[in-house]
């Protein structure tokens, strides 16, 4: 059987997987709080209203796959935010989106195969930030459909999410499909269950709360993204 799109996770996958700072993060999420400071406004306080909310929303994503936008966050931490104050945030993320160099080879020579190439990613990020990402590492143009769960009412491993991106690279027979992602729950165990093949690509050290309730058995691993390219031709 013949494949018809390779459909890729993005952090941990498309990008080196990184350790992050969680606390760090919240910090300089929290720079984008729209309040009038008190002596009652404390910016650590804050940071550690949106880290919890952080780990309510992952949670939802984890065991019930709902999903969540960066506004969802500020509003389950109980706080008003302005987006044009989110620059210290996406600067907090910004070193670690860039594109693994196998990324662009491997794209190329998936669509010169006639293969459709798709991004599935969990995110409360919105679409435009992971284009930014694309469109800087000279990828962009090379994705032929990406849907970006801050847009659609579920996560991975749901089916329904496999489903749109699948809907967004106009194919629609999983059995002619295949995902490559970092994650076992997320990604092996989630594109199975929808009938893609999976392909795992195992170097990310996932933090605790973010495993889910089982894991997949993947069809193929590989230790580069490079890789996939021969898994994929000799699937077709």
């Amino acid at each position: 059987m013949s494949i018809d799109a390779v459909i890729f996770d993005w952090g941990g996958t498309l990008t080196r997987w990184h350790d992050i700072d969680f606390h760090a993060e919240s910090l300089a999420l929290a720079q984008a709080v729209a309040s009038t400071p008190t002596a009652e406004d404390d910016h650590h306080a804050r940071a550690g209203r949106l880290h919890a909310a952080g780990e309510v929303i992952w949670g939802r994503s984890r065991d019930h796959q709902r999903s969540a936008t960066i506004g969802d966050l500020f509003d389950e931490a109980g706080l008003d935010h302005d987006p044009d104050l989110l620059d210290a945030y996406y600067d907090f993320w910004e070193p670690h989106t860039a594109t693994d160099p196998d990324v662009g080879p491997l794209f190329s020579a998936l669509r010169a195969d006639g293969i459709r190439v798709g991004v599935l990613s969990n995110t409360i990020w919105p679409r435009a930030w992971h284009e930014r990402f694309f469109r800087r590492d000279g990828v962009l143009d090379l994705i032929d459909g990406d849907v970006y769960t801050s847009e659609i009412p579920w996560t991975k491993p749901s089916e329904r999410a496999f489903r749109a991106a699948m809907e967004a690279v106009g194919v629609d027979d999983p059995g002619r499909c295949v995902y490559v992602g970092d994650r076992l729950y997320d990604d092996v165990y989630g594109a199975q269950r929808a009938g893609l093949r999976a392909v795992y690509v195992p170097h990310s050290t996932i933090p605790a709360n973010q495993v889910g309730h089982t894991e997949g058995t993947p069809d193929a691993v590989v230790q580069r993204l490079a890789d996939v390219l021969d898994v994929v031709r000799a699937w077709a």
